[in-house]
């Protein structure tokens, strides 16, 4: 074959290759905007046990609610969704992906979970449910939620 010809299959297999994966990251992309925007939609519900609509929300009824907006199935329970997806470093997180918690006064080891919707400064900030205030954005910086910290995962 000649080194022309090859060479030309290289660069168009490179570019191809290339291509897809942007295509695949806008894709991503456009799903985690949307599913910040249905999370955010549920800033300032209050707090319910098993709830999952806008009269009344836990943390992981604003997670599996949001993402299945999106079109993404997740189990019901913290501890469920826990499994799903890539475990990845707190260090590696990125927007839309989800962190776990082990809230002592709570039963089970991983019995909470956030959803990661700003890094800024090297500060991750995520939303979830609380008991005490519904549905609000947190900041891991804040030493209850760094001590509580168990895994992050990523779903998209």
């Amino acid at each position: 074959m000649n080194k022309n010809l090859l060479l030309f299959i290289v660069i168009m297999v490179f570019i191809i290759f290339r291509f897809s994966i942007q295509g695949n990251d806008k894709i991503a992309n456009t799903k985690i905007n949307k599913l910040l925007e249905i999370a955010n939609s549920y800033t300032g519900v209050s707090y319910k046990a098993g709830g999952t609509t806008k009269n009344g929300m836990d943390c992981s009824g604003l997670v599996n609610t949001s993402f299945k907006q999106v079109g993404i199935q997740l189990p019901r329970s913290s501890k469920a969704m826990s499994v799903k997806g890539k475990e990845i470093a707190l260090i590696d997180v990125r927007v839309g992906d989800l962190l776990f918690f082990d809230i002592a006064r709570l039963k089970g080891e991983i019995n909470h979970v956030g959803l990661i919707t700003l890094i800024e400064n090297d500060e991750i900030f995520f939303m979830h449910s609380t008991t005490s205030k519904g549905v609000v954005t947190s900041s891991m910086k804040e030493t209850y939620w760094e001590n509580e910290f168990v895994k992050a995962t990523r779903v998209l």
